[in-house]
């Protein structure tokens, strides 16, 4: 499937038993793969569809080319926005960042360039962020007179209250060290690295079962937004939850069969 003029290319790897994989690509290389509203609907679009396919097990995104991975929003489509345009541009941000994080299955972030204002959102919306050491980040929304909003507000909690203040006020870029050093990025790898950090992960996430796996993200999400006793007893729901099918005993039983060979 594509998106319209195809911001947004999808292909699906089927592996037979294991499940598929969904692989995103954000395609408007000659704009650094900025995005604006029609690709934000895109996005919105695609994950809403995927989330619908029982037989998904992760996602992939990544952009089109080897410089970037989303260097932001559009900047010349939103110039002239007034209040109301401003509303929905700004809503699209979030409605297309919160179908990546109600996807119920794990996304990874493949990070090949820069990764700039909603880029740096979308890839906080992400599970597991890996980036090429040449990536840059930012949140330079304040340098073209607008606040960093929606999904900046998951910084905080990816990379502390300071480090996300140092990003929204001043604008800076960081370099993919720095990115990987306050942990924004779980993993740090050269560009010719990227796709096998990208495969670990894969190889890992479908050894897991496939129910568990769903009930994994969601528990996820509880820990964001329950108090820590709350969140404990979410835990304890879903590992009972997990046992209304037989994925447990199986996967359990074959441990066990490795454990005496």
């Amino acid at each position: 499937m594509s998106a319209p003029d195809d911001l947004l290319l999808c292909r699906i790897e089927d592996r037979g038993d294991a499940g598929r994989i969904a692989w995103l690509t954000v395609n408007n290389p000659s704009r650094r793969n900025a995005l604006g509203m029609a690709g934000k609907r895109a996005i919105a679009a695609t994950f809403s569809e995927l989330g619908r396919d029982d037989g998904l097990r992760v996602v992939v995104i990544t952009g089109a080319g080897e410089k970037s991975f989303i260097a932001g929003a559009d900047i010349h489509e939103m110039k002239d926005l007034d209040a109301a345009g401003a509303e929905v541009e700004h809503s699209l941000t979030h409605v297309a960042n919160e179908s990546i994080r109600a996807l119920p299955v794990p996304v990874i972030a493949r990070i090949n360039g820069w990764c700039l204002g909603f880029g740096m959102e979308l890839a906080a919306a992400c599970d597991l962020r890996v980036a090429a050491d040449t990536a840059k980040f930012g949140m330079p929304e304040v340098r073209v007179g607008i606040p960093s909003g929606m999904e900046a507000a998951l910084l905080p909690r990816l990379v502390g209250w300071g480090k996300a203040a140092e990003l929204v006020y001043t604008g800076d870029i960081i370099d993919a060290h720095e990115a990987h050093r306050i942990g924004f990025l779980q993993a740090l790898t050269t560009a010719d690295g990227l796709d096998g950090k990208v495969q670990q992960w894969l190889d890992s996430i479908l050894r897991g079962g496939p129910r568990v796996m769903r009930l994994q993200k969601a528990l996820l999400r509880d820990w964001e937004r329950l108090p820590l006793a709350d969140a404990i007893q979410a835990g304890i729901r879903a590992c009972v939850e997990a046992r209304s099918t037989d994925e447990p005993r199986r996967m359990m039983q074959s441990f066990l069969n490795r454990k005496k060979k």
